[in-house]
This record gives C-alpha cells, structure tokens and sequence, in this order.
C-alpha cells in the first residue's frame, strides 16, 4: 500500500493511503475521542465526537469515516474543534441519566472521561423533554437501561455483525428513537443468546449482567453453607486488568489468594472441570466416528453458542456434545464426588463460578443441569463482578501473596487451561484423541492449525490412519458461515469447535471493559490468549487424560468416560427454541 504525506496540528507525517483519520491519528500518537466508533463493524460517524478540522474543508469532518489523501492538513486540537465536541457532549447529557454516582460503570464510562476531558460540568446546559424508559431485566444475564443510552448503535453492530444475531436495532425515529427488541419484545422474550458482546462495547452503563455478588457474599456470610469457588480459565488472563495490570498478564497466584481472603471455604479451578470434559468429549466422538455416530460432533462448552444452535439450528441439535461444560461438570462434581468424599449435604453447598461470559448466568438454570438433586452451580460471577467484590472487600490485590488452589480439584493440565483460548478446546480434545485412538503415546501435543485468533479454522490430521477434518470458529457470525457450509453439503468435517465469543472466552462478554481506544488498535484477543498458551508451555502436565486427580475421579468414582455414572452426572440435553 502507498503512503500519503499529511499533517497533523502542523506537523509532518507519512501514512498508508486509504485509512481513515482517526486511523492515521493512531499512527502518530494522536487520540481522538469517540462515543460510536468501532473499527470495522460501527463506522458510522453519529457521535460527531470526533470531528477535526481539515484545512480547506468549510465543515468539520467525523474523522472515523474520512480517509487522508495526499498534501491534507488536519488540526485535531483548535478551538473550533474543541467547542464542537463540548457542545455534542452537552447535548448528548440534555437527554442522559446523569446519575453517575449510581452507575455500574461510574470510573470507567466512556462518556464521563470524555466530558471530563473536555470540562463539560453542566449536565442541564440544554433543559427540555426527556424520554423516560422502564429498565429491562427480562433477560437471566442482562438488563438493559435506556435512560443511559446515547444511541452510539455499538451494541446493534455487535449483535448484527459479529455474531449475526440481530435480536436489537434502532426503533421508532427522531428523538422517540431508542435501542430494542423487534415491536420493543423483552429481551427475554426474543432469541438473545447471552452472550454479551453487547455489554463490552457500550461505552455508557446502559448494559450490564445480573448482579449476582448480593447472593455470593451471603452465602460466604451464612455458617451453613459451604462455599466454594472456581475460576475459568480466561480469568486469570484478564483479571489483572481490573487492577492496572497489563493487558495479557497472567495473574493466577493473586487471584487465588483473592478469594481466600474473600471468604471461600474451597477455591477450585474449572480447569479441572474442562480436563474432565476432554475425557468425556473425546470419548464421545471417538464412539461416533467408530460406530456411525452423528457427524461432525460440535463442542458444547460454550452456552452461548448451544442456546443460538437450539434457536437458529435445531436439526443440528443432534451433532451437539452431550457434555456439560466445564464449569457445570466441576460443579456436579462438587456436589457428588466431593459432597461425599467429605460428608457434606450437597443442599449445603454452595458453589459460585467466576466466569468470563454472561451466558453462563442463563447456563445454571437450564434444565439437566443439576446431578445431585440440586443446582450444579449456585451462582456466576463476571470477571467484573469479581474485580468488583475485591475493591469492596479492600483487599490489596497487587501486594497480595501468589497462593495455589485447593485440591484435589484445583489439580488440571495445559490442555485445561487453553480451554480459555479460540481452537483450544479442539487442541485439547486432540491431545486426547489422538492417543486413545492409536494406543500410543503422542510425541507432539501442540496443534499449531488451529490456533490463533481468526474467525474459522480449518485443518486436517492423520490419526492412525484416519484423515481427520476439523473447523474451529468463534463469533457467532463465523458459526452460521461454517454450519451453512456443512448443511450444503460445501464443507465436511468430523469435529467442530464453536465458541461464541469472538476469539473465544478471552474476549467473553463478561470479562474487563476496554474503552473503544483501545478496543479498536490493541489486540485483546491474542494478547490475552498468550498468557494461557505460555501456561500450557510451562505444565508439567500438558494432557487431560494425564491429570493425576482426573485419573483418581474415574478410578474411585466414576469408572470409566462415557459409564453410565458418568453421563448422569456429566452429560445434559437440549431442547429446540422459537427462532425470533
């Protein structure tokens, strides 16, 4: 690609032709503030905050949809500029919920920073009607309050284009336009999946999950109850930025010693839970593929994705793994294996799961999801959540201690941990497979084709003889692409792995709010991906079927994968839903 010369606040630069200002802006470390933009999916130009002025243009341009060409001149920092965006945040406030002290994201929005920036103090500069919304809390994971909305459209863009759901969209028009379901539905009513690609990208807090930390704090203050926790493998890659870490930084040592002072009376690690789901998963495609199961098998960890195939692919159902997810077979586990192992009711226990999607907050209350009589899982917190009950707690998280999880079921390998990361399920699964199909012990256990961070993946391996075609994807749009493909009959393949998520559970909807400057030039995705890959790296153990804990779960409890204990307490069902 070519270079342009351009300047920016009269100093010279070269950048690629093509790119839009704030683009080339990025390149020479200059910000400009935006309220819709996203890069990619919501270039749109409706907050009109990040006009700039281009000499020898009469009006001020949106900077996020104006390309550079050769010779422009661009002043991002005049006076015109800098009075435009303060008027546009005055008249975005003449309408806004301007509660802050009451908002979940109170610190962290998006539009309180920029108005700070820009000294807008005033929040009644422009007095007139206001629409007033009822909250909607229909949904099991997520509420929606329109009073906050600033109409930036980023959560329809996500719902739309990253994952090709489309369950909200812009209703009415002119000042009675607000954000919705189809003829203003619930959104508990319509076919959301739960994923909560909606609630990362609002730069307001006029999304946010269920707040479930009322019920975990009096649970943990309630001597009846013994309460224990388990953390996702994506946790530890992101928790750290809720207390300044960098981005991508592996913060598993402070987390545990966290939720010891939190008040748990167990701490567990769900990468347990996901090296049980490898036994069973790969025990059930290895059965389908010997003995004319149904193919390909697609993965079920991610509820997200099992509630979009129950809506938009039912006759695919059947192709679903039967497992739980990891976190629902952890919990199970606790309140069976280790409910007796320790004498404890399992009506006594009360299991949380720190968990990086909001989906799971709908998981725990599907049916089929409670082995021992009762809930497999209590109660789901977000990586937010959790970062939240730390601050509360004022616990010190950066000057605590590393400590170790409590076993035998904070015991897990590297295929456990990469769970968190887009194709790691499969790498996992295949570490498994691959060695309970030939007998033999592998020689090489990292499946390099199907990792990183691209929408779908595909390859082929030759596992004793059998050529093995495999498709991992992330993103919901990217799944209706590859289950497309499959149903005409273009593509063929054995083993599938989906997650909701785009890049998987590192980029879940519950995980820490990056403001769109961020979001739009740094990526997320692979930086935190990379702490799980470098914690598989330094496992001694690197295989799910070698976890020593695992091994005695299944000598002295459950027999072997696929017994018929096992599938009561690890496998579930799936039931057909409305499509709208």
């Amino acid at each position: 690609m070519a270079n342009v010369n351009i300047k920016f606040n009269g100093i010279p630069y070269s950048v690629p032709e093509g790119i839009t200002i704030i683009e080339a802006a990025r390149l020479v470390d200059v910000n400009i503030p935006t309220l819709c933009y996203l890069k990619d999916i919501n270039e749109i130009g409706a907050c009109r905050i990040c006009v700039v002025e281009v000499v020898g243009q009469r009006n001020l341009v949106a900077s996020c949809v104006y390309p550079v060409s050769e010779g422009m001149e661009i002043i991002t920092n005049s006076e015109r500029v800098f009075n435009s965006r303060k008027h546009n945040l005055q008249l975005i406030l003449s309408t806004h919920d301007n509660r802050c002290l009451a908002c979940v994201q109170n610190g962290h929005c998006e539009l309180q920073k920029i108005c700070r920036d820009f000294g807008v103090d005033d929040v009644n500069m422009f007095d007139g009607e206001i629409n007033h919304y009822e909250i909607d809390d229909s949904a099991e994971h997520m509420y929606r309050d329109n009073n906050k909305c600033i109409l930036c459209r980023r959560c329809v863009a996500a719902c739309e284009k990253v994952q090709g759901v489309s369950v909200i969209g812009p209703n009415e028009r002119g000042f009675n336009t607000h954000i919705g379901c189809a003829f203003d539905q619930p959104l508990g009513d319509v076919a959301c999946v739960g994923c909560g690609q909606c609630i990362v990208v609002c730069p307001t807090g006029a999304i946010s999950e269920k707040d479930h930390t009322k019920s975990v704090w009096k649970a943990i203050q309630d001597p009846t109850k013994h309460v224990i926790v388990q953390t996702a493998p994506a946790i530890r890659a992101t928790l750290g930025e809720m207390f300044d870490y960098p981005i991508g930084t592996n913060v598993e040592g402070k987390m545990v010693s966290a939720l010891r002072r939190l008040g748990f009376d167990k701490i567990f690690d769900t990468n347990f839970g996901a090296d049980a789901t490898i036994m069973e998963e790969a025990n059930e495609f290895i059965e389908r593929l010997q003995n004319g199961g149904t193919l390909p098998m697609i993965t079920s960890c991610s509820p997200g994705w099992v509630k979009f195939c129950e809506h938009n692919y039912p006759e695919m159902i059947p192709n679903l793994s039967s497992c739980k997810s990891p976190m629902q077979m952890l919990g199970a586990i606790i309140k069976t294996w280790y409910a007796e192992q320790n004498n404890i009711d399992p009506k006594d226990i009360f299991v949380v799961g720190v968990m990086p999607c909001t989906a799971k907050k709908f998981e725990i209350g599907r049916p089929d999801q409670s082995a021992s009589g009762y809930p497999d899982v209590d109660a789901v917190l977000t990586t937010r959540e959790l970062g939240h009950m730390i601050s509360r707690a004022g616990i010190d998280f950066k000057n605590l201690p590393d400590e170790d999880f409590d076993n035998p079921l904070g015991e897990s390998s590297g295929a456990g941990t990469i769970f968190g990361a887009t194709g790691g399920v499969m790498e996992a699964a295949l570490r498994t497979a691959a060695e309970k199909i030939t007998g033999k012990q592998a020689s090489e256990v990292d499946f390099m084709e199907v990792r990183g961070t691209e929408g779908i993946k595909e390859a082929t391996y030759n596992i004793g003889g059998v050529e093995l075609n495999v498709c991992v994807c992330s993103g919901l749009a990217n799944a209706r692409k590859v289950l497309d493909a499959v149903k005409s009959g273009e593509k063929k393949y054995h083993f599938i792995e989906v997650m909701a998520c785009p890049g998987g559970c590192i980029n879940g909807g519950g995980q820490p709010v990056q403001p769109s400057a961020v979001r739009n030039f740094v990526d997320l995705k692979s930086l935190r991906a990379m702490a799980l890959y470098s914690e598989d790296m330094r496992k001694t153990i690197r295989k799910s079927h070698e976890n020593p804990a695992i091994q005695k779960l299944y000598t002295t409890y459950l027999g072997s994968p696929g017994s018929s204990k096992a599938h009561r307490i690890l496998h579930t069902s799936y039931v057909e839903r409305d499509k709208f």
